[in-house]
């Protein structure tokens, strides 16, 4: 008898349970059987969903295969990269505002996942300059704020998500297979992207199915001081100054309109063509400088 019971409430809990994820799925709110659980781990040489906690929002990543490149003029001096993972496009204003917004916390206040990293303070303007929101790339944020959101993330998901190296991003770009002669079909820039951002992905993806490498947005990288560059250039450079050879140091004229005093270590008021893309590395692995 004592076993009959037991499967009367097993049924009952895998009836409540079908019920329970039919509501969901009339709601909209049940998990694509596509992306992976929180639980999932990325897989050596595939695609990897990252899903963010407490919220509908995820990040894409492509894998990037180990390599070599050479990194002289002459090819004489080259350095090893191992595998990893690179952010299918530049990181939205959607994920980043779950970072921005603590979106991901709970209906009670109290964060899904310990939380204790700084978020960006609020600024003066519209950092989206109008261009579009939901699908577009998030701009406007400083070197420190890209930074911080990698440590957010990777606190909450327990990876090691961080900004790519100059020779990272480098390698990606060298192994896209974009033409830098005619990369048309692959970028916004000024010739077709009449002077402001569009949504990612809406260009053709490359070799590696990463979007936007070249233009859209400038993407933040670490150069070997630690310092943030930009690569790629975006939508208001000439075809011949975005990709590969687009490297770019923050000037004091991308913020220079910002009135605050001391200016927003968050914000820059005259930078609303640099956004950024992240990695997913070992915990193990070191910065390929």
């Amino acid at each position: 008898m004592p076993v009959k019971i037991a499967s009367a409430r097993r049924a009952g809990v895998a009836v409540a349970t079908a019920v329970l994820a039919g509501l969901l799925a009339i709601a909209g709110c049940a998990p694509s059987a596509g992306n992976p659980s929180s639980a999932a781990e990325p897989e050596p040489g595939e695609r990897f969903v990252q899903p963010i906690a407490g919220t509908d929002v995820s990040l894409t990543l492509m894998p990037i295969p180990g390599g070599s490149m050479a990194v002289s003029a002459d090819d004489d001096l080259s350095v090893d990269i191992e595998p990893f993972w690179i952010s299918r496009t530049e990181v939205t204003w959607d994920l980043f505002d779950v970072f921005r917004f603590q979106f991901d916390e709970g209906k009670t206040g109290e964060t899904i996942e310990p939380d204790g990293v700084t978020r960006p303070s609020k600024p003066y303007i519209s950092m989206d300059r109008g261009f579009g929101y939901s699908g577009y790339p998030a701009i406007s944020m400083s070197y420190h704020a890209a930074k911080r959101f990698c440590e957010w993330l990777s606190e909450k998901t327990g990876r090691h998500y961080r900004l790519p190296t100059e020779i990272e991003w480098r390698y990606v770009c060298q192994r896209s297979g974009i033409d830098p002669a005619d990369p048309g079909t692959f970028a916004w820039f000024i010739d077709n992207a009449e002077f402001k951002t569009h949504p990612v992905g809406s260009r053709k993806a490359d070799a590696l199915g990463v979007c936007d490498l070249y233009g859209n947005a400038a993407e933040w990288c670490i150069s070997p001081d630690g310092k943030g560059v930009t690569y790629g250039g975006s939508y208001r450079d000439a075809i011949d100054r975005i990709g590969y050879a687009s490297r770019v140091v923050r000037i004091y004229d991308w913020n220079a309109s910002d009135p605050q005093f001391p200016q927003s270590i968050w914000w820059m008021a005259d930078a609303g063509f640099v956004g950024f893309r992240i990695v997913l590395v070992e915990d193990n692995q070191e910065e390929a400088e």
